[in-house]
């Protein structure tokens, strides 16, 4: 008999996972990661709520008494906080905007989590996201693709995978949609069968990331100016961080027409201003690259691509790495609002070939 440690976030959909994994034969053990402190989240922030909370891991605890099945905890705080908190901080401090979900899925689950779950003699981990595993026969090639509910697909925050990490990873949820996930938990009484989904970082619940980075260094940072795309000074911002590209809410200045956040410059501590007009682009520059299959292209690959977790994939050509190792990707018509920070995730059909950074 398989054995899978399944992180168990406790909400409903790791819920379900374990508990389809143990009616399909597999010997299941729920695993409940502690990635951080409530007091990381500030005074004001209740101490049985939120995500990864005590109270999860007691709803996991709760969850997997209920199936039947055993259940650990690992203390990752130090870990989370040098691997996704960090450097989430770093990027924001340099004018980017980093997504730190996609860092936790590469840095906690699908390393630590794995390597944990290795050294306690399991043949897999699981996870309650939304994708699918499948293996090539003819190759021997694991491909990572789109579930079969589109609606809530997840490969964009999982396109890091590798072939080894695919190979010891099960999506148990591949095949079914969130209201066939709910009813199920529901029928066997699990206490997060109604439980609402996480919508914000974890660690920012409130989604003041201002606050959060000034708490996590200790200091303010300084305010600068607003620019336009000439240079040309319009004002006073209040601290890089507080800004993000396509903003345009919360300025603090007016100017008698739409104007939005189209770039951050961390070396002059200024923030440009913009039309929406200036927010689109068709050439993106890409660091950090992954490509999921480990056969790297040889050439000129036709893609469709997204530059945000909820944003439509648009048809692309991708480019692989010059001699510094960046890769362009160049799409058909221009995409609104690409940040430097976050992923840009190309797909062939449902497969998804990888993804990397935008510079």
């Amino acid at each position: 008999m398989k054995k899978v440690l399944v992180g168990m976030s406790g909400g409903v959909d790791s819920s379900a996972a374990a508990l389809i994994l143990s009616q399909q034969g597999y010997e299941v053990c729920g695993c409940t990661m502690r990635l951080y402190s409530n007091a990381d989240l500030g005074d004001d922030y209740p101490e049985e709520g939120g995500c990864c909370s005590l109270s999860d891991v007691e709803d996991a605890k709760a969850v997997c008494r209920k199936i039947g099945i055993d259940h650990i905890t690992l203390n990752l705080t130090d870990e989370f906080r040098s691997r996704v908190m960090a450097p989430f901080v770093s990027g924001y401090l340099s004018g980017e905007t980093p997504n730190p979900c996609i860092e936790c899925n590469r840095c906690m689950k699908l390393d630590l989590m794995l390597k944990r779950a290795e050294l306690l003699g399991f043949d897999y981990i699981a996870t309650g996201h939304y994708a699918r595993i499948e293996r090539d026969e003819e190759n021997g090639i694991y491909r990572l693709l789109r579930p079969r509910d589109r609606r809530k697909d997840q490969t964009y925050v999982l396109y890091m995978m590798t072939q080894y990490t695919l190979a010891h990873t099960l999506f148990p949820l591949c095949d079914i949609d969130k209201l066939t996930v709910r009813s199920l938990a529901e029928e066997y009484g699990l206490v997060t069968s109604h439980k609402p989904d996480s919508q914000d970082i974890c660690f920012v619940p409130d989604g003041d990331y201002a606050d959060f980075i000034r708490r996590f260094t200790g200091k303010s940072t300084p305010p600068g100016n607003f620019i336009d795309s000439k240079g040309n000074i319009l004002g006073t911002h209040s601290g890089i961080e507080r800004y993000t590209i396509g903003q345009r809410r919360g300025l603090g200045v007016t100017f008698g027409k739409p104007v939005y956040v189209t770039d951050k410059n961390a070396e002059s501590n200024t923030v440009t201003l913009g039309e929406e007009r200036e927010l689109y682009r068709k050439t993106i520059t890409l660091r950090d690259v992954n490509i999921c299959s480990g056969v790297m292209p040889d050439g000129e690959m036709q893609v469709t691509a997204k530059t945000r977790y909820n944003a439509p994939d648009k048809p692309a050509v991708l480019y692989p790495s010059d001699k510094n190792g960046l890769w362009r990707i160049e799409f058909t018509e221009p995409v609104r609002g690409a940040a430097k920070g976050q992923a840009c995730v190309f797909y062939d059909g449902d497969n998804v070939v990888g993804g990397g950074i935008i510079c």
